[in-house]
């Protein structure tokens, strides 16, 4: 999977439509009108090839989401095809235009767009149960994989291959995240068109590196104040017309054991505004110096692990519940990761359209946004830190040339520098 934060897609404007099709039901017959959940002000009418008449059964959600769940290397945009082709062209149980109002409502929300969408599109079709189903599908394929990964990964000694094949894919993980944040700035930086906006962008974005870099777990308030901040200035430079899309947050630090767990898969599926690779600086702090459940190595191994599994990048928590209490610890921040993405969809599925149209929270995005880039490029900083070996440093030189120069696939990029690791174990090579 693909460990880049989720980009805001650019979807094109359209007139305001509205479906009238019920949850839970896909019958869109020629001539009828047809009711969104997400909108409530308009109709059209649509033909009877624009939506299918059938309604898929929960068997067929499982069958269809748990395929894309094992099929989903590449990360988001990978994922995001994969939908779009079930859903909309072969199945056409959902509208284009539907579908892309779903792909703009999720990247606003903080945590897993791929896994909200993919949670989304279930709730579409069958509501509540639907949702569970479907988005249960998608993640457990990948979580049952990477958690197998993190016993062997993770174990007491490991074979020399395996810490080989670590090693060397840890090694290139500090490419994958300088691309990740590479990546997103055009777009991000495009957005930023207000006056004086542009200086704000490089202000957030500086400070989200250096939280990165020197500040660890709390980079999650920088996150959060970088939001607040441009919510502010918005506040005073445009006239008011509506309340505030935010509450005050409540923010509790654990101490330790199960507690410190829950805390660090919470700020992973609740609190990552951009999602992708910004929870590296979430968890690494914690998982690493504060309650010394993994090595840097082994972090640097959970990462990779995250990278070439398939479905959501999310799952990267489950190696750290594992190496702080074993499956059980796997499968409890998992479920406190994941369960925020139901719950917002859930819960407000049927407000998205009012969500994407509310000037405060598209403020909070505008600052937390570039706060979680330099957030990223941070990261980067530090991983590339962590290198202990000559032999690891040219993996990380010719994974950057690989994915930042030429542009190419960091899935591949990061199983060929396991192999090469691999290898290198074999040959005797430091890996420790």
């Amino acid at each position: 999977m693909d460990l880049t934060m989720r980009s805001p897609i650019r979807v094109r404007p359209t007139t305001p439509t509205r479906l009238t099709r019920s949850v839970g039901s896909s019958s869109c017959q020629s001539g009828h009108q047809v009711q969104h959940p997400m909108r409530q002000d308009s109709t059209v009418r649509m033909s009877s090839s624009d939506c299918s008449s059938v309604s898929p059964s929960l068997v067929t959600i499982a069958v269809q989401w748990g395929r894309i769940g094992c099929i989903g290397f590449g990360g988001p945009p990978a994922h995001i095809t994969l939908f779009r082709r079930l859903c909309v062209d072969d199945r056409k149980w959902i509208s284009a235009d539907e579908f892309q109002d779903a792909i703009a409502a999720t990247n606003l929300l903080p945590g897993p767009a791929s896994t909200q969408l993919a949670i989304f599109c279930s709730w579409r079709l069958l509501g509540p149960v639907g949702a569970i189903v479907g988005g249960l599908a998608f993640i457990v394929p990948g979580l049952a994989l990477i958690t197998a990964l993190a016993a062997v990964f993770l174990s007491g000694h490991p074979p020399l291959a395996v810490r080989g094949a670590g090693a060397g894919a840890g090694a290139a993980v500090a490419a994958v995240a300088a691309q990740a944040a590479w990546s997103l700035i055009p777009a991000s930086w495009q957005r930023a068109h207000r006056p004086r906006q542009r200086m704000r962008w490089t202000l957030y974005a500086v400070a989200g590196a250096i939280a990165a870099i020197a500040l660890g777990p709390l980079v999650v308030l920088v996150l959060i104040s970088a939001g607040a901040v441009e919510v502010l200035v918005r506040r005073v430079t445009t006239p008011r017309t509506g309340k505030s899309a935010f509450a005050v947050l409540g923010m509790h630090v654990a101490t330790g054991g199960l507690g410190a767990l829950a805390w660090v898969a919470f700020k992973v599926g609740a609190l990552s505004y951009g999602g992708g690779f910004v929870i590296i600086p979430l968890m690494r702090s914690d998982a690493v110096g504060t309650y010394h459940w993994m090595t840097n190595a082994q972090f640097l191994n959970a990462v990779a692990l995250g990278q070439i599994t398939p479905g959501p990048v999310v799952q990267t928590v489950a190696v750290i519940g594992y190496a702080a209490g074993g499956i059980g610890g796997a499968l409890l921040a998992a479920a406190i990761a994941f369960g925020p993405s139901f719950a917002f969809v859930l819960a407000g599925g049927p407000s998205f359209d009012r969500l994407r149209a509310n000037t405060w929270v598209q403020a909070f995005l505008d600052g937390a946004g570039p706060a979680a880039i330099g957030a990223i490029a941070g990261s980067a900083v530090v991983l590339a830190s962590e290198i202990n070996h000559l032999w690891q440093a040219a993996v990380l030189a010719a994974a950057a040339i690989w994915v930042l120069l030429m542009r190419r696939s960091v899935v591949l990029a990061l199983l060929v520098a396991g192999v090469v690791g691999a290898l290198g174990a074999l040959a005797r090579l430091p890996t420790n």
